[in-house]
């Protein structure tokens, strides 16, 4: 028989049920957690409760757990399957190029912090660049679950910053074909050694009287000249790498804000300056040899050894193995129909759009007669050094090599 008293107290778990089971949902942020850091049942419990779920929004978390849990991968991979439907990645390589293939699929909430206690793990100070409020989805222009460790802690590649510059006849440590970033703004004429700048993969100078940063990812082979003074800042901002990859390019950030930015754009992704309008202005640079540069700029200074940093700066040493392989260090989905990932490649941001040139194709014809949208363009080359400038050409075509351009109507 029920009692009234029995009716109240069902009454009363019936209505306190629904928390209950709340309560015992899962902790998905402790459940990513878990395949990292957990002893092996709570890794496997976790991965039974995600698996059981069936979810995609968890494959973000998985991903990043596979490149650093002790844990057996295979069981990870065998999950990421289920949730995911894609059966052919295995490896933490593979499921990054999935990933960056399914921008629609978004991590669950709890990713962001997850992600976060990861990479204070590796080093405290990433901390200026995940917090809370700047790592929340809408406050990014990049995907969070895209931004990977480089191997290396914030500032471990050090920037150079107003280096001591010495005369080109003291640079006696170069050789003829040492590639160097060429630099002349004002009058202002420097050499920056790839040797040398391989190792910082920045610099904040001032050039001419023009405060700039160049910006070097040496993954991707690019160097790129921003100038640092923007609007609405009374100081001109100062560049460092973060130790973060975006899609095996760097993301470099300023000392004054902490913003994290894209090294291909001159564009904040995240942070204090995010919404703030600002794009980098570029100023030219060239690779050349350093042969070459010194003739045609006899006034040129260059970077002394000097720099207050203890480097192995031997012509070819600093990343040997990386640029004599055809493999990639960290994951990018490249289109290679028609060139590899790795071919080195003349680009062109202006105008409202973007086009590239194989370098390779300056070994056939060192002049290219052609254009980006309605402008125009001569480009002139030398594939051996890397060379490559473009100019606007008007209703022109020209012939020639490096050393001299003839327009067809015979104008030198």
């Amino acid at each position: 028989m029920i009692t009234r008293r029995h009716a109240n107290a069902l009454l009363v778990a019936a209505a306190v049920l629904p928390n209950a089971v709340t309560a015992q949902a899962p902790d998905f942020y402790q459940l990513q957690r878990d395949v990292v850091f957990g002893t092996p049942a709570e890794f496997d419990t976790a991965l039974e409760t995600i698996q059981r779920r069936g979810d995609p929004d968890m494959a973000a978390g998985l991903i990043t757990a596979l490149r650093f849990t002790q844990r057996p991968r295979y069981t990870i991979t065998d999950v990421l399957a289920a949730i995911t439907g894609e059966a052919g990645a295995r490896t933490w390589f593979d499921w990054m190029l999935w990933q960056e293939r399914h921008p629609k699929i978004v991590p669950h909430p709890s990713y962001a912090d997850f992600k976060r206690e990861l990479f204070l793990g590796i080093d405290p100070n990433f901390d200026v660049f995940l917090r809370a409020k700047h790592i929340r989805r809408e406050a990014m222009r990049i995907r969070l679950e895209e931004i990977t460790w480089g191997g290396v802690r914030k500032d471990g590649i050090p920037s150079l910053d107003n280096p001591e510059l010495i005369p080109a006849d003291g640079a006696g440590y170069m050789r003829d074909d040492d590639l160097v970033f060429g630099v002349s703004i004002n009058g202002d004429t420097r050499a920056y050694p790839l040797r040398i700048m391989g190792w910082h993969e920045m610099f904040n100078e001032v050039i001419g009287g023009v405060p700039v940063a160049l910006a070097y990812c040496t993954l991707c082979g690019s160097g790129i000249l921003f100038e640092t003074k923007v609007p609405g800042r009374s100081e001109p901002l100062v560049f460092g790498s973060s130790g973060f990859l975006y899609r095996s390019n760097k993301l470099m950030f300023d000392r004054a804000t902490h913003s994290l930015w894209n090294q291909f754009t001159g564009r904040p992704v995240s942070g204090e300056l995010v919404d703030c309008g600002i794009e980098l202005v570029q100023r030219p640079v060239v690779i050349d040899a350093w042969t070459n540069w010194r003739t045609a700029n006899p006034e040129t200074r260059i970077l002394s050894l000097n720099t207050g940093h203890r480097r192995d700066y031997g012509s070819g040493v600093v990343y040997r193995a990386y640029f004599g392989s055809d493999d990639l260090m960290f994951p990018v989905n490249v289109d290679q129909s028609l060139h590899r990932q790795k071919d080195y490649v003349f680009g062109v941001r202006q105008f409202g759009g973007a086009k590239a040139w194989p370098i390779s194709a300056f070994a056939k014809n060192p002049v290219i007669n052609d254009g980006l949208l309605d402008r125009p363009l001569v480009l002139i080359g030398n594939a051996a050094t890397r060379t490559a400038r473009a100019y606007e050409r008007g209703a022109l075509s020209f012939t020639g090599d490096v050393g001299g351009l003839t327009s067809k109507d015979g104008t030198h």
